[in-house]
């Protein structure tokens, strides 16, 4: 869009009118306050207040979905009404700022009492927040191409157990699933630069095994090593990675903040496995938080090139419908039309590829199963190729078990893991 507002869209539920509620938010979030201030003109306002753009009533429920809300006197068992409500607010109010356009989209409003509900769902960003963030700097085009791997999805896995192994440990591991024609292995987010596998040990060990594997196979596995930290001990574990010959970092984004992956984007050279943990706390909840499709945009300009995005059929609360949209969204072109590579994980096998192509259609994604390839019992080898055999029948638009019937990697993955 080229005009200068940014549009926000929330889902709300307030037992006031929906005007009025709407309202409210918009002064919370601009120039209102509870109460005339000095300063306060007509023409201030005009130039900065936000707006409210349009108000779609949707249905309505007996009693609050969050607790705090207020009722004036006279409101005796009130209705609490849901709607869609879209707000726009003045981009010179905070400029191209991404910590400061989230102070302004999801600041106090969780706070306000008037409401029982309130949900930030969508985001429409002008193009001068493309000319200050330049987005994923590697994206699917050069994580495929540091992978070597095209024409299907990237099979990986995660390192487990998640925390405890020496560096000594990982040698062996690594060494069997490169060997395995493993793509991608990612640091667990709860192992970083523990005292019991410090970082820079951690590397040379996985390093050094990586290139072995390679001079043997000439395929590179993309290991993304867990470079979560202070700012500066973030640009240390980066520089250690690169020197090390790594072709992939991962952070954890919500720890480090929108600013902090903006200030990674700017000086990395590796491709940024963004990771999402906390995430929960942030959208659990229907009516509180915001939605993935507005919290993805936010990380994907400040310049990750994976995210998270869950599996279908995982161990987590969230629905197969919001995965597949939060896949979706991944790679939907926003702003200077880059995407970014949706990462699916959690209780993932080789049966999950038919229900997930059949929903998004894309080969772009780092597909991640631990138990899936490390518990097979034909070894981690097996486990790899199960898991392109189940993508190439969903490719194929063919039946698991009939494409299993005469490739056992896959017919073992069904009988293991298939009622799971």
């Amino acid at each position: 869009m080229t005009d200068q507002r940014v549009y926000a869209t929330y889902l709300i539920e307030t037992p006031y009118p929906l005007e009025k509620a709407a309202e409210v938010m918009a002064g919370e979030q601009s120039t209102g306050t509870f109460i005339a201030v000095p300063g306060e003109t007509p023409e201030l306002k005009a130039r900065h207040a936000a707006q409210v753009v349009s108000i779609e009533e949707l249905d309505a429920v007996d009693s609050p979905s969050l607790p705090g809300v207020y009722l004036a006197p006279g409101m005796v068992k009130p209705v609490y009404r849901r709607a869609r409500v879209k707000l726009s607010f003045p981009l010179h109010n905070f400029g191209p700022s991404l910590p400061n356009l989230l102070s302004t989209v999801a600041g106090n409003l969780y706070e306000l009492r008037e409401f029982s509900g309130l949900r930030l769902v969508d985001l429409e960003l002008p193009e001068a927040f493309a000319a200050r963030y330049k987005g994923p700097k590697f994206g699917i085009e050069g994580t495929r191409k540091l992978a070597g791997v095209y024409n299907r999805p990237l099979i990986g896995t995660i390192v487990k157990p998640s925390i405890g192994l020496p560096p000594a440990d990982y040698g062996p591991l690594v060494r069997d699933l490169a060997d395995a024609g493993l793509d991608f292995i990612k640091d667990d987010e709860l192992c970083a630069n523990p005292p019991a596998a410090p970082f820079e040990q951690r590397v040379r060990v996985v390093m050094e095994e990586i290139e072995r594997a390679a001079d043997r196979s000439g395929k590179k596995l993309m290991y993304a090593f867990n470079i979560t930290g202070e700012i500066d001990e973030m640009k240390r574990n980066h520089d250690t990675v690169l020197n090390a010959g790594g072709t992939c970092v991962m952070v954890s984004v919500n720890s480090i903040g929108l600013p902090g992956v903006a200030y990674l984007r700017e000086y990395t050279e590796l491709p940024i496995h963004g990771h999402r943990n906390q995430w929960g706390a942030m959208t659990r909840s229907p009516l509180l938080g915001m939605s993935f499709t507005a919290y993805q945009k936010l990380y994907r300009m400040a310049g990750v090139d994976h995210l998270h995005t869950n599996g279908l059929d995982s161990k987590f609360t969230e629905s197969n419908e919001s995965v597949t949209q939060s896949i979706k969204d991944c790679l939907t072109p926003m702003l200077g039309g880059y995407t970014v590579m949706p990462v699916i994980s959690s209780a993932q096998w080789a049966g999950s590829a038919i229900p997930t192509y059949k929903a998004v259609r894309s080969l772009d994604v780092i597909h991640l199963a631990g138990g899936g390839i490390l518990a097979h019992p034909g070894g981690s080898a097996q486990g790899v190729r199960s898991m392109q055999q189940g993508w190439e029948a969903a490719v194929q638009g063919i039946d698991l078990n009939s494409y299993a019937e005469s490739r056992p990697e896959l017919q073992e993955a069904i009988r293991v893991f298939g009622n799971k």
